[in-house]
């Protein structure tokens, strides 16, 4: 035997190591239950009547993107304060297990607690079948059990603040924008009247267009009646009774001209064409105050529906179990893995031996 540890001692070492390692995986390592929960995350279907496109707070694989936050903020400290708080993790931790898998002390700073807690915990999303599986190991099944759903309950909780926050904000602000929008659209609208009311004129658009309407028409008897006078001068005398009267229409169309022209120059001592100038301004600030005004009331009602869109509700496919029976640790699983890796080790070192041995010779 004496030889043989002298000859082989990497073959001693490896042996001891499996019957170590192996005594205390098949005798001394305590047993975890573990507790397994699968989720969904699913968003109420709210259609939209609206025409204006708010746009979504998330982008790219809304489903897949959510499952990773929910995912992160499960292995978090926020997560691991919570669990302490509602469940003494460090008690439960500290006070059972071997002294191999338990935790450290339950005086043990916030890094090394969190680090305990990621060995504890399996959160895993499955890309495929766009769910998240949690696997929580506890020293008792009840414990397990309640871990996981506390993991479930706190996971919803916090992907419905974080997906409302913002748009709550939005609302606010689009609160805000109405109220001030509808301000302007109601003083917009009065300067509009009292600027109808002081001109004494519905639409100073209209009215010139009527005047220049008048104009046309009189100039066309303007010239209607100057080609008569030019017929007449043919074969009549100026003061004959039909050119004088001839005349007379045309002094009087030219004269009703000038008039309607000085009234559209000139209106109760403004231009006509200003006042209407000004009234186009004015009908332009009232109708876009009114176009913004409805626009913002749109994005404020569908602003509301994204609010309630990005409620996240955690869909339990899989609620936590009862653990029955202990799934960890995988012990015979554990002894041939590092049986098979000692061995592998074993050999590495066999072969350097002889190789150094071979260089020396």
């Amino acid at each position: 035997m004496t030889a043989f540890i002298k000859r082989y001692p990497q073959w001693v070492v490896v042996l001891l190591s499996i019957v170590l390692v192996g005594s205390y995986w098949l005798a001394w390592a305590d047993d975890r239950y573990v507790s397994k929960a699968t989720v969904v995350l699913e968003s109420p279907q709210v259609s939209s009547s609206s025409d204006v496109s708010f746009g979504s707070l998330l982008t790219g694989t809304q489903a897949n993107s959510d499952l990773l936050l929910l995912r992160e903020y499960l292995m978090s400290v926020d997560m691991l304060k919570k669990v302490q708080e509602a469940l003494d993790f460090r008690a439960h931790y500290s006070q059972h297990g071997d002294v191999f898998a338990r935790l450290g002390g339950a005086d043990a700073p916030i890094e090394e607690l969190h680090d305990y807690y990621l060995k504890r915990i399996k959160v895993e999303m499955d890309e495929y079948a766009g769910v998240l599986n949690v696997e929580v190991q506890a020293w008792t099944p009840e414990f397990a059990q309640k871990f996981a759903q506390l993991l479930l309950d706190e996971g919803e909780r916090h992907m419905n603040e974080m997906g409302q926050r913002l748009a709550e904000e939005q609302v606010q602000f689009l609160n805000k924008q109405v109220a001030l929008l509808e301000g302007k659209f109601e003083q917009s609208r009065q300067d509009l009247l009292d600027y109808q009311n002081q001109h004494g004129l519905i639409s100073p658009t209209q009215t010139v267009e009527s005047l220049n309407t008048v104009v046309s028409s009189l100039e066309a008897q303007l010239a209607t009646y100057k080609a008569r006078k030019s017929a007449l001068a043919s074969y009549q005398s100026q003061r004959s009774s039909e050119m004088v009267r001839v005349e007379s229409e045309i002094k009087a169309i030219e004269n009703q001209i000038a008039l309607e022209k000085e009234r559209l120059a000139r209106q109760s001592g403004s231009a006509l064409n200003s006042v209407s100038s000004q009234y186009e301004t004015l009908q332009l600030r009232a109708d876009f105050a009114k176009r913004t005004y409805s626009n913002a009331l749109a994005a404020l009602e569908n602003t509301r529906i994204e609010a309630a869109r990005k409620l996240k509700q955690v869909s339990i496919l899989q609620s936590p179990i009862l653990p029955e029976y202990p799934e960890k640790p995988e012990r015979l699983y554990n002894v041939t893995i590092f049986g098979l890796v000692m061995i592998f080790l074993g050999f590495i070192f066999s072969m350097l031996v002889l190789i150094i041995k071979d260089h020396r010779d």
